[in-house]
């Protein structure tokens, strides 16, 4: 099956285009704003790589979050608007699933995202299943409930934030990347069964920008 797959949760704007297990073309590229102009060239440039037209491609993988505002609605909006052109369906992945797919390792795998204003995003995985659902947390308790969680065998930390919460898990490794591999939601993607639920934006706190008078624009 033909998968185009999106990224534009984080710090990285991040297409490939699959069949099946295998990658056809991949790409990359960090950054914390500039998704919008770079997302649309970026997946023309992927596909020209693969050799594929875009009408050729029987579904599309997009992360849903938690992460940038922006960003994510970029990767929304650019997903669902080409799945409703092809007609193909438009999968939802969450962005700490897809971090943890991105690890080698399949055993106990912690995410743990820096979200800023003194709050991780955190989510643990074991043997490829969620253990808890994502949440947002002040570190201290991300902190204890990996250590409720952790079941005292290896494992690996991953994500912007990981550093925070690693002193509670004493011999787990470190992994710098602050970002999904293509790749792994493309992974996500096809595995994901029917029927599909319409892609929404996973949003796990009020978005730092005010409209006049102090109100939080909406997140729905």
């Amino acid at each position: 099956m033909r998968i185009l797959a999106l990224d534009t949760c984080l710090d990285a704007c991040s297409v490939a285009v699959c069949d099946g297990p295998a990658t056809r073309a991949a790409h990359s590229e960090a950054m914390v704003r500039g998704h919008q102009e770079r997302l649309a060239p970026m997946a023309a440039e992927v596909m020209a790589r693969a050799q594929w037209d875009f009408a050729t491609l029987e579904r599309i993988a997009v992360t849903v979050g938690p992460g940038s505002f922006t960003g994510l609605r970029v990767g929304l909006a650019f997903a669902k608007g080409l799945a409703l052109a092809l007609g193909v369906p438009c999968i939802g992945v969450g962005v700490m699933a897809a971090l943890a797919e991105s690890v080698a390792d399949n055993g106990f795998v912690a995410v743990c995202i820096d979200a800023r204003r003194g709050q991780l995003y955190l989510q643990a995985f074991s043997d490829g299943r969620a253990i808890m659902a994502p949440d947002a947390l002040d570190p201290d308790l991300a902190a204890a409930r990996l250590a409720e969680l952790w079941p005292g065998r290896p494992g690996v930390l991953v994500g912007s934030g990981a550093a925070l919460v690693a002193p509670v898990l004493p011999g787990v490794t470190l992994d710098a990347m602050t970002a999904p591999r293509p790749e792994a939601i493309a992974r996500l993607g096809l595995a994901a069964q029917p029927p599909f639920a319409p892609p929404r934006p996973l949003y796990l706190r009020a978005p730092d920008a005010k409209l006049p008078g102090g109100l939080s624009p909406s997140c729905a």
